[in-house]
């Protein structure tokens, strides 16, 4: 399995240099995939589609948790790191296939994992298939809203209705949360939203997933300040490399409510990540990932420049790294971002493996 990610130079000295001696040594990582090919069916489409960027499954085909595991070893020598895992997006049809190999793959590797959840079922349901699966809590996406709902008009609770939160609730289960809507952080009803949750629901562990997909500093205006008056909800940092968004957060919540995340196996891409018209753009070395021109997230560059492009998730921990500097976190401030955090909401949810 070595040949799964190709380590060069350059990413040996950008972690060396930069990463390994600031990283705390254990690390948990809140936001993995894991998915087997074989659970999806070839050229189905996936509800919604045309709502999700295509670039992450530029990346990788599958990522089995045999996958994702050697992927930390390769990328993180020398580190001891617990992810929490869960399903993909589903396709139509293969829901059901993916929460049954996730459960089964995490018992297996003993690791903490979230059922993929759909709003459809009813709060008993909901319930015993999270017990049943040996969850401790879940995730969905804008997708698993109805049909009848406008892509750009989906709320949280289209896909989180209130029935589950307040099982959430009830039974102290993470509910990661990818919020909706084109305005992402600063769009006022997923600020209003966000707000509500967090003081109707506050035994429910809440955890933004992307800092609010906060990616450029326009995602943001004003919208900590806003969410300064929450209390309970905690932010992943994952497939983000904003320093000055990671700033922001720090300063408005401080670092006992941010957790690491990555967004595996996505943070293997080769990139680095800029702003270009308000939105972000990740560019690749030219024909690595195939034909990108239809993409406005993406772009190529040639030559040195492309040679010295290194992994998305070190770009990630180096913005952090910046940002943390920036507002002075201490080495036990790391050390609760990259593992206490995350491991005090999992202990909470249940979760007994950590030692």
């Amino acid at each position: 399995m070595t040949d799964l990610i190709h380590i060069k130079d350059v990413d040996r000295k950008f972690y060396a240099e930069r990463i390994r001696d600031w990283l705390p040594e254990r690390i948990i990582d809140v936001h993995t995939h894991i998915w087997r090919k074989s659970d999806f069916v070839a050229n189905e489409k996936v509800k919604g589609a045309q709502n999700i960027v295509s670039w992450p499954g530029l990346v990788a085909a599958d990522n089995p948790v045999e996958d994702l595991v050697e992927t930390y070893r390769l990328m993180l020598p020398g580190k001891k790191v617990t992810p929490l895992v869960f399903p993909t997006v589903p396709q139509e049809g293969n829901l059901e296939a993916q929460n049954r190999y996730t459960s089964e793959a995490s018992k297996r590797a003993k690791l903490p994992a979230l059922i993929w959840s759909s709003p459809k079922w009813s709060a008993s349901e909901f319930e015993q298939r999270i017990r049943n699966g040996g969850f401790l809590g879940i995730k969905a996406y804008l997708t698993d809203a109805a049909d009848y709902i406008p892509a750009k008009e989906v709320r949280m609770y289209d896909f989180f209705p209130h029935h589950q939160l307040e099982v959430c609730d009830r039974n102290k289960w993470i509910v990661m949360l990818h919020i909706p809507r084109d305005g992402r952080l600063k769009d006022p009803v997923n600020i209003a939203q966000m707000i509500e949750i967090d003081r109707d629901f506050p035994n429910a562990q809440v955890i933004i997933a992307h800092v609010g997909r906060a990616y450029v500093d326009a995602d943001m205006e004003g919208a900590f300040e806003k969410l300064s008056v929450t209390r309970n909800i905690v932010f992943d940092f994952s497939a983000n490399t904003n320093a000055n968004v990671f700033t922001a957060l720090l300063r408005c919540v401080g670092p006992k409510r941010v957790c690491f995340g990555s967004d595996m196996p996505i943070l293997r891409m080769r990139m680095k990540r800029i702003e270009r018209n308000g939105h972000y753009v990740n560019l690749v070395p030219r024909g690595l990932y195939g034909d990108v021109s239809n993409d406005k997230n993406m772009g190529e560059v040639d030559g040195a420049e492309a040679d010295a492009l290194t992994f998305f998730l070190y770009e990630e921990l180096n913005a952090f790294r910046t940002a943390a500097e920036r507002v002075g976190l201490s080495r036990a401030d790391l050390e609760d971002v990259f593992y206490n955090n995350a491991a005090h909401i999992l202990k909470k949810a249940g979760y007994a493996n950590l030692g």
